[in-house]
């Protein structure tokens, strides 16, 4: 049985939380969280305790820690986590700085702990077939993705303002299925970026629409579509073109049933939100990153998975700025 601590106690903290009481090989026995009442609140619910991080990081018998704060906490907690000798699945992304997830990846790499980054996507069951799909060479090879990911409305601006912006907190999530799909970063990012949803959105120096056009060595080519507002529901889609075939993964509609009449035909609309959409993709990611515990294996997604992403979150950022192409060395991608 695994002992398990959460850090952080707010809506996406919920939702691991949830997923790891349904784990049958694991306990929740602590959560953490700044607001104090929160943590009481969310502990009292699965029978754990609500203790500081520091009485988490101190008690040998909490062998993982869920880290699911502020993003401009998760590096440090990884760090401290990992040197207290527990395993960590820590949300994407790995920090607001690439610079700073480098460091992160040195000092990790000298506990001998494994980390795993939070792409939940990843194990979405249509986008997993998809991948299988993929690897089992059954369109040949990849060579153009199409990523659509709009969300129903924008949150809050007071979110977005610590967030790091949609390419860090949004689009990041489509960065880490692109290199999944492709088998690894690009070299050259192009992004434009506007704020047509919300204009307190660009007021707060962020974007609300953005295309981005990712390109590898060989010339494959992904391109990414993200938009703070789809007022019929959350869209999810991925299509692959490969030299053999095409793939894709569809909306989850809200129900199966079409209606085909004289005048045209009429299904559901897609599911309105992340929780309806992913809320197995969440159970399933708590299930592998267990699972790897209990094997001492290298975890399904890795810290180096979640720099790969942020190095094409802050060039796509950079290209938005500047208006030019934004190129990622190899160096970025690890620390020297």
């Amino acid at each position: 049985m695994l002992n398990v601590a959460l850090l952080g106690a707010g809506r996406i903290g919920q939702v691991h939380a949830k997923s790891i009481f349904a784990n049958r090989d694991c306990k929740l026995v602590a959560v953490s969280d700044v607001v104090a009442d929160a943590a009481h609140t969310l502990a009292s619910r699965y029978g754990a305790e609500a203790r500081s991080v520091d009485a988490i990081l101190g008690d040998s018998a909490i062998d993982a820690v869920l880290i699911a704060t502020s993003t401009d906490t998760h590096s440090d907690l990884i760090e401290r986590a990992t040197a207290a000798g527990k395993w960590v699945l820590c949300e994407k992304p790995v920090d607001l700085s690439l610079e700073r997830a480098l460091q992160c990846q040195v000092r990790v790499a000298n506990t001998g702990k494994r980390v795993m980054i939070g792409f939940n996507r990843r194990f979405d069951p249509n986008f997993a077939a998809l991948k299988h799909a993929l690897d089992a060479g059954e369109i040949g090879k990849p060579e153009l993705l199409s990523i659509t990911s709009f969300d129903p409305a924008p949150p809050p601006v007071s979110y977005l303002k610590g967030s790091g912006g949609l390419f860090r907190d949004m689009m990041i999530h489509d960065f880490d299925i692109a290199c999944w799909m492709m088998g690894g970063a690009p070299t050259k990012v192009v992004a434009a970026g506007s704020s047509l949803v919300d204009p307190e959105i660009g007021a707060a120096g962020d974007v609300d629409t953005a295309v981005v056009t990712l390109t590898w060595k060989d010339g494959r080519i992904a391109v990414i579509k993200n938009s703070r507002r789809a007022g019929y529901g959350y869209d999810q889609r991925i299509e692959l073109l490969g030299s053999q075939g095409l793939l894709s993964a569809r909306n989850v509609l809200e129900n199966t049933v079409e209606k085909i009449t004289s005048e045209g035909t009429l299904t559901a609309k897609p599911v309105y939100f992340f929780l309806e959409r992913y809320m197995r993709a969440y159970e399933a990611e708590w299930a592998a990153f267990v699972q790897a515990v209990k094997d001492d294996s290298a975890m399904p997604v890795t810290l180096e998975d979640g720099i790969a992403a942020l190095a094409c979150a802050e060039a796509a950022a950079r290209s938005a700025r500047t208006g030019e192409i934004a190129t990622i060395l190899p160096d970025m991608l690890s620390a020297r």
